[in-house]
């Protein structure tokens, strides 16, 4: 009896012992947010994850296309993509015409059929190897990844949506010798602080937000920040402050 007691009492440990570590494993093997897609059934071109956008932008392994308006991209886009509207099938043959080479296209979203419906036209036209961050920009943003503002897209802004709250990143002494109107002035390493001393919209954390500094990295760096606060309407401008100037946005 008490060899059968031992042979079981063995026996439950190593079960529980392989449970826990199946366990471990399927934890582990779950994606994470990062890794997901729609999973849409019948899709007649194949999803990415972010994750896998963003190795393809790092790498610059493939064209990323961006198949919006010309004005939506100018306001926000993924950085590294290139604007093509979904109609203009014709633009994307001649920008890749390796009809096997892969091509990666985004749009608004989930509920966006733009990437959809292009992707769809060029199977017809003979591409096999399209693929769509069918997540789009919204998701995009949603993950923290910033986005780059255009100077069409400033200037659409300041001038006929005026929704957004503009970050100077320059130096103290350059803000307030001259900025852009009604500009707050938030640093690199003060998004924390801007975020619960009132330059940043504490409350309303969809508002719009454009970053612009000396250069597009200088801003990029300041809007990263911002978005890692929340702030998923964020972007930074593409320039420099400069160009913002002499294109004479504001009086």
């Amino acid at each position: 009896m008490r060899r059968f007691r031992i042979t079981l009492l063995a026996t439950i440990t190593e079960f529980l012992l392989v449970m826990a570590v199946v366990q471990v494993a399927f934890a582990q093997s779950r994606p994470s947010i990062s890794q997901t897609t729609l999973e849409e059934p019948n899709q007649k071109t194949a999803e990415i994850s972010t994750e896998e956008l963003k190795k393809i932008l790092a790498d610059r392994s493939e064209p990323v296309l961006d198949v919006r308006s010309a004005i939506e991209f100018a306001i926000a886009h993924i950085t590294g993509s290139i604007n093509v509207y979904e109609k203009e099938v014709e633009r994307v043959v001649q920008l890749s015409p390796d009809k096997a080479a892969r091509i990666t296209l985004y749009c608004n979203g989930p509920f966006c059929g733009k990437s959809k419906r292009l992707s769809e036209q060029l199977l017809k036209f003979g591409y096999t190897n399209i693929r769509r961050y069918q997540l789009g920009l919204p998701v995009w943003r949603a993950l923290g990844n910033t986005v780059q503002t255009d100077l069409e897209g400033f200037r659409y802004v300041i001038q006929k949506d005026r929704t957004a709250v503009f970050v100077d990143a320059r130096s103290k002494t350059e803000f307030m010798k001259q900025s852009v109107p009604g500009a707050v002035n938030v640093h690199l390493g003060e998004a924390e602080k801007a975020n619960e001393d009132g330059r940043l919209p504490y409350h309303d954390k969809g508002t719009r937000v454009i970053v612009f500094a000396n250069s597009a990295d200088e801003a990029r760096a300041v809007a990263e920040e911002i978005a890692w606060k929340a702030y998923w309407n964020s972007s930074y401008f593409g320039g420099s402050f400069n160009e913002l100037q002499v294109a004479r946005l504001w009086r």
